[in-house]
């Protein structure tokens, strides 16, 4: 068990103080008296549905991978496993951390505890950014997808934003309903998308490819190349929301081992999914053609694959299945920005309202409304302005979130660290020390790596480039300064901020497998108790 001693100064600022029992973390009912998250609903297999559809397998493949591969070449399935490990060893310590921090809050409970509560105000800020950036922007993907659907299987022309707009209000319907029934939703979503690759691999190995099956994806001769660096840029990319895990600990039962083995499942699948799925393409067209496949048809690479190894019918499939491996990756997003506001209006950071939660669904409705006209209000605005909806509306608000979601496992990498190394734990070195530590000093490299490829992925000016990488920290020092106000005019809710919740509660809301931070989580940075 973690322990703690006190500091002869006081509660130092990452500290969490006890919270007396409310019943509003442990998901019985909302501070305000109203019913709370339905307790112990979601197991592994849910919570990985949940992260693995936020990352649209399906779309990513078809729609971003060939890029990769033109600039890659027939290494870039590497890409995919290389930052697969890295994101690993992120999770080897956030897993780690899930244990000791027993907070409904994800990123930003967890930075407060290792930097601080000014840090942990920036992380909220930036995580609301990130996340609804990242759900936003796709609603441009979904339209953009959408006609290509409708003009391929039907003829039928119609105007993206009349797409977009129905978008977002499917979208606050299946996130209105409870956690249970999303989780059904986006079980389905995500085998039907992983299924039709699945599909085409089988008949790309039963053929044996266009030049016969070969491994030279993995030869360091076609590793070790220039555009390796900018396959990862996509490649770190195409994980975007597997880290929102504990996000969902107020609904998962015996969430010290449900989160944990979920974050891992959903890593791995991803890493080695993405990796096979690409070199299956590879091997569709073989070795020595595919750079001339992608130059001439990019967005049609894996369309003209299924047609020829498994049959038109197949294809049609797959563009329906882009439109709902789309629709499952923004479930998952407003899902996980829902919390973040409930868990935020429970700390009385944002408005009392959004902390309410539906008496029979027992989903954070308010919230989800909330997020839902945002995004009206923004998909209208790029509407009326006649912005291009695929390379303004999902690129210039995409960019952010995805930046945004990779600062956020940086700082969280170093909390982390800076935690267990101020911090007496069991975690071991392994988890506690050197994986964090690895993981920050990467992470940190592949922001690097990001915003100097940042160009590939906009295809925006220098000035518009600029602006969408500023907007990161721009958010995270808005949210510190916050901090600073919030601890002059309304100290009681700067000194709650990201407080964990009584013991007895959250051993109620997931079963004993919490007990493991259970002692140690009220500490901060400093190994202070309040």
């Amino acid at each position: 068990m973690a322990v703690e001693s006190a500091s002869p100064e006081g509660v130092p600022e990452g500290a969490a103080p006890q919270r007396r029992s409310t019943g509003a973390e442990d998901g019985r009912h909302g501070p305000d008296g109203s019913p709370g998250l339905r307790r112990a609903s979601l197991g592994v297999a849910d919570i990985a549905f949940f992260v693995v559809s936020a990352a649209a397998p399906l779309t990513v493949m078809a729609g971003v991978a060939p890029l990769a591969i033109g600039i890659g070449g027939v290494g870039a399935p590497v890409g995919y496993l290389l930052a697969g490990a890295t994101l690993a060893l992120f999770a080897a310590g956030f897993t780690a951390m899930t244990r000791h921090v027993r907070h409904g809050g994800g990123f930003y409970a967890f930075i407060t505890r290792g930097l601080g509560r000014p840090a942990g105000f920036g992380a909220a800020a930036l995580a609301l950014l990130a996340y609804n950036g990242m759900q936003i922007g796709v609603y441009g993907l979904l339209a953009t997808s959408t006609q290509d659907t409708l003009q391929a299987l039907w003829g039928v022309q119609v105007p993206w934003p009349a797409i977009a707009v129905a978008g977002v209000f499917v979208i606050w319907f299946l996130g209105h309903r409870s956690i249970e029934f999303g989780a059904k939703v986006l079980g389905v979503l995500l085998v039907a998308e992983t299924g039709i690759l699945v599909l085409l691999a089988g008949g790309v190995l039963l053929d044996g490819g266009a030049e016969g099956l070969a491994l030279d994806s993995f030869t360091p001769g076609n590793v070790l190349v220039p555009g390796t660096g900018a396959v990862l840029t996509f490649a770190f990319a195409a994980f975007t929301g597997f880290e929102s895990t504990a996000i969902y600990r107020r609904e998962a039962r015996d969430p010290g081992r449900t989160i944990p083995r979920a974050t891992y499942i959903a890593v791995a699948f991803l890493g080695l999914f993405y990796a096979f799925s690409v070199w299956i393409v590879i091997q569709a067209f073989g070795g020595s053609r595919i750079a001339q496949a992608v130059a001439a048809d990019p967005t049609g690479l894996f369309f003209t694959a299924t047609t020829h190894y498994v049959g038109g019918w197949a294809t049609d499939l797959m563009h329906l299945f882009i439109v709902t491996s789309i629709l499952a990756s923004q479930l998952a997003f407003h899902n996980a920005i829902n919390r973040y506001g409930l868990s935020l209006a429970q700390e009385g950071v944002l408005p009392k309202a959004l902390g309410r939660v539906h008496p029979e669904h027992r989903s954070p409705y308010v919230a989800g409304a909330a997020q839902s006209i945002l995004a009206l209000v923004v998909v209208t605005g790029f509407a009326v302005a006649g912005a291009d909806p695929y390379r303004q509306l999902l690129l210039w608000v995409n960019t952010p979130g995805s930046l945004g979601l990779l600062a956020l496992q940086a700082v969280t990498a170093v909390a982390v660290f800076r935690y267990f190394r101020r911090t007496r734990h069991q975690e071991g070195r392994w988890r506690g020390v050197i994986a964090p530590l690895a993981a920050a000093v990467l992470m940190a490299g592949a922001m690097w790596l990001v915003i100097s490829k940042i160009g590939l992925m906009t295809g925006a000016s220098f000035t518009t480039d600029t602006v969408l990488v500023l907007l990161v920290p721009a958010a995270f020092a808005l949210g510190t300064l916050f901090s600073l106000r919030v601890r002059r005019t309304r100290p009681e809710v700067y000194a709650g901020f990201a407080a964990e919740p009584d013991e007895a509660d959250d051993l109620g809301a997931g079963g004993e497998g919490s007990g493991a931070g259970a002692s140690g989580a009220s500490g901060g940075p400093d190994g202070a108790a309040h």
